[in-house]
């Protein structure tokens, strides 16, 4: 499942708190440096669009997250997300991709969902494959490497 971040979300994540009365995975989703990040990026992403972000929950704890990374650009958002990793292998990926996907279906201005995975991050392929996206290229990035582009069309 998917919940629409809050400020508070992201908060209490930072502080090693689930948040909204949930619970959290073992391991953290992820270091506080990019926690902060996200939260700067659902800041500046929700000022023009919303949602911004989902915490991942499955059986009411807190797994992961999916972010827009930028606001709907010629109809197409792009997203990125994590899962913890005590939590990883266990389908919660693609549930949750699958899920914005059918939340994406349901918004006027959006046509497309890109995303963008390291060549040898082979679950989160399977994760877009599994949900309908096709790969469309590659690209390098300073900070990450030669990355896969994929493209999904939901309108």
């Amino acid at each position: 499942m998917i919940i629409e971040t809050e400020a508070a979300d992201y908060a209490a994540l930072l502080d090693g708190r689930a948040p909204r009365g949930l619970t959290l995975a073992d391991s953290p989703i992820a270091p506080p440096e990019i926690l902060q990040m996200l939260a700067g990026l659902a800041e500046r992403v929700s000022a023009t669009f919303a949602p911004a972000s989902w915490l991942i929950v499955e059986d009411g704890e807190v797994v992961g997250l999916c972010s827009i990374t930028r606001p709907p650009e010629g109809g197409s958002i792009d997203i990125g997300y994590g899962i913890a990793s005590d939590r990883q292998r266990r389908g919660s990926a693609t549930r949750a991709i699958g899920a914005v996907v059918e939340w994406a279906r349901g918004v006027p201005n959006v046509t497309a969902i890109t995303a963008e995975t390291a060549l040898d991050n082979l679950a989160s392929q399977r994760v877009l494959e599994r949900n309908g996206f096709e790969r469309v290229g590659e690209r390098f990035d300073a900070e990450d490497g030669q990355l896969i582009c994929w493209h999904c069309v939901v309108s």
